[in-house]
């Protein structure tokens, strides 16, 4: 097996190439955060000389214009990772006087953008909401996105002589919207080859094989450089729906239920919510529409256990990702058990690749008997 931390850049118009030798040489930091709820971004760093290529042709000619496609990938013994695919959107050059210090720094973030950049105004007649997403998603085929659209458990399609829905938004922006509609989540995942893009539109998924866990306190075994818990009490909220009964109109308060069969709990014992309030933008919803969209604002606000850290990647063995499972072990019969990681925050410079990460999960205690892998 290939042991290290080899790095890949490709950049390009739309189609993302490697890139010349003399840039690869220039760069001195990536940055990249990857965090569920939000799109991911990514910032390079380059040395910018004098009469270095960069600043005689590649940026007068265009190279890092904002939208040129940046792909980033991380091969870490022998096993790749796509960091990210995504486009620049802004470049900032600091010139010294110090010889070897001038710097040019290029920001984007993943594709997602493109999906931001214009407003549309379409018809969607006799469509549902994941046969509206597919279709929407199909025009950005060129940005090698694979779309997952899981259709929602109540849907139908409205009849043309009733309501024809109507986008007057940006791409994203309506996608998103049909997500917080049905209480899902849109994100776009880069990967898993350079190129491909995982479009996902969907519940939040709680499950799945964990990644290697992180071990703290524990010696010689010890995995990461840093962990600290906190436990805020007023994180839970005990979310009501207020629906209104069609014939005497009577509003009518309903708890919402801290269910999910993709989101099951990871704690034995669950914060208790102290906070409670109404689920705003519901009233006008049908009841199954409104326990739909409470059950997800109640998933929302369950993690009331969160956790952040630093590892370094050679000795953790592997790159952790954000939107998975991951055990912890050594911070005592509290805090031990399965978290989902929200964030993950790439740093990586020559000799060195770093993580800095957050977790969260719903309560203290863990519901397995010990920690795997």
């Amino acid at each position: 097996m290939l042991k290290g931390i080899y790095l890949t850049l490709m950049m390009g118009p739309t189609i993302a190439v490697p890139v010349p030798r003399p840039l690869t040489d220039a760069l001195t930091g990536v940055e990249v955060t990857t965090t569920a709820g939000q799109a991911s971004g990514f910032q390079l760093t380059f040395t910018l000389g004098k009469d270095s290529s960069l600043n005689r042709a590649l940026l007068p000619t265009g190279f890092f214009d904002p939208k040129t496609r940046v792909i980033i990938m991380v091969t870490v013994n022998g096993m790749p990772n796509v960091l990210m695919d995504g486009v620049i959107t802004q470049q900032s050059v600091s010139p010294s006087n110090e010889p070897g210090q001038s710097t040019l720094t290029i920001t984007g973030e993943d594709v997602s953008l493109v999906m931001d950049l214009e407003d549309v105004r379409e018809c969607y007649p006799a469509m549902t909401e994941d046969v509206r997403v597919r279709l929407i998603l199909l025009k950005y085929f060129i940005y090698g996105l694979v779309p997952l659209v899981i259709p929602p458990l109540f849907s139908n399609a409205p009849s043309p002589t009733k309501k024809i829905p109507v986008q007057s938004s940006t791409d994203l922006a309506y996608i998103k919207q049909l997500a917080d509609d049905a209480g899902y989540v849109f994100y776009i995942e880069a990967g898993p080859v350079p190129g491909a893009n995982l479009a996902y539109w969907g519940p939040e998924i709680r499950i799945g094989i964990p990644q290697p866990a992180l071990n703290v306190n524990m010696d010689a075994n010890t995995n990461v450089e840093s962990l600290s818990f906190t436990f805020n009490g007023q994180a839970r909220t005990q979310l009501t729906v207020t629906i209104q009964e069609p014939i005497t109109k009577t509003s009518i308060p309903i708890p919402v239920p801290d269910i999910g069969i993709l989101r099951p709990p990871l704690a034995l014992k669950p914060a208790v919510a102290l906070r409670k309030q109404p689920l705003g933008n519901a009233a006008k919803l049908d009841s199954v529409r409104a326990l739909l969209l409470g059950v997800s604002g109640t998933a929302e606000a369950s993690d009331a256990i969160s956790a952040s850290g630093q590892l370094d990647v050679l000795r953790y063995g592997r790159v952790l990702k954000a939107r998975q499972l991951v055990g912890v072990r050594g911070a005592g019969l509290a805090y031990d058990g399965l978290y989902f990681v929200k964030s993950v925050t790439h740093s990586i410079k020559r000799g060195e690749y770093k993580q800095s990460f957050t977790l969260a999960r719903d309560g203290l205690v863990s519901n397995l008997p010990r920690v795997i892998p």
